[in-house]
């Protein structure tokens, strides 16, 4: 019934006992997992994992708190990466001014480098944008204009005004389950009028765990629980939240299909 768009199942939390997270996913309803890496040396761990699970599917990327420790992962090394089967993205990637743990510049060169592999492969990008609205609104509508490519904003807790300019440029909006916590009012405003065949769920496990979670490591299994929250906010049965979730996932995500 629901697929997680985003989590990290090699993380600290989930890895120690990863088949287990794996069963209770599949106990919750969700049949598909995208395995997100943000740094060069999981690549292969977290490759290895999609092999061993056909429910599971990987990203090659490096995230912006990482950029500085990664100045020679380039367009052609990240295109070279995602040539395996089990990688169906690019990411994740982006903006980060909240912890600015990597130099600014560098997180704006290696940003358009993974949106240049994503041109070339046609394989979404997975965006995450923090404090950086400007920037990175900025930088995607420059590089679309070079040419288009496919992606997901995600963990969206961004404004209406980015996620405007974000369907605007064709991308995806991503749902965590920051849309369940009581302050996140405006998130909750602009989630309950992303367009139907533009919104995905996810969890980025193991963070951000919703409601009833709170305070718990998080995992795929509580993809299934912001779905709930979300087709209440939405006015829909979460039957068909999930079922417009996945279709979505799949027509980005082509390549897991």
């Amino acid at each position: 019934m629901f697929v997680d768009s985003h989590c990290h199942l090699n993380y600290k939390g989930l890895v120690e006992d990863q088949a287990a997270v794996l069963d209770r996913a599949r106990g919750a309803g969700v049949d598909t997992m995208l395995n997100i890496s943000t740094r060069e040396r999981e690549w292969d761990e977290i490759v290895a994992t999609a092999e061993n699970n056909r429910d599971v599917w990987a990203s090659i990327g490096i995230h912006p708190h990482e950029a500085d420790a990664h100045p020679d992962v380039d367009t052609a090394k990240l295109v070279a990466r995602a040539t395996h089967p089990r990688v169906i993205g690019i990411g994740e990637t982006g903006l980060d001014y909240y912890y600015d743990h990597s130099d600014r510049e560098r997180q704006r060169a290696s940003f358009r480098s993974h949106i240049a592999a994503s041109r070339a492969t046609q394989l979404p990008l997975i965006v995450h944008t923090r404090d950086a609205e400007d920037d990175t609104a900025a930088i995607l509508t420059e590089e679309m204009g070079k040419g288009a490519f496919p992606g997901v904003i995600h963990c969206f807790t961004a404004s209406d005004a980015f996620a405007r300019i974000a369907l605007d440029l064709g991308l995806y909006i991503s749902i965590s389950g920051i849309v369940t916590f009581k302050n996140a009012k405006d998130l909750q405003a602009t989630a309950s009028t992303i367009p139907q065949d533009r919104l995905l769920i996810e969890t980025d496990a193991p963070f951000l765990s919703p409601v009833p979670h709170r305070g718990k490591t998080g995992e795929p299994a509580f993809v299934a629980d912001t779905a709930r929250f979300l087709s209440g906010l939405r006015g829909v049965s979460v039957e068909a939240l999930g079922a417009t979730t996945s279709a979505n996932f799949h027509r980005l995500f082509a390549k897991a299909a």
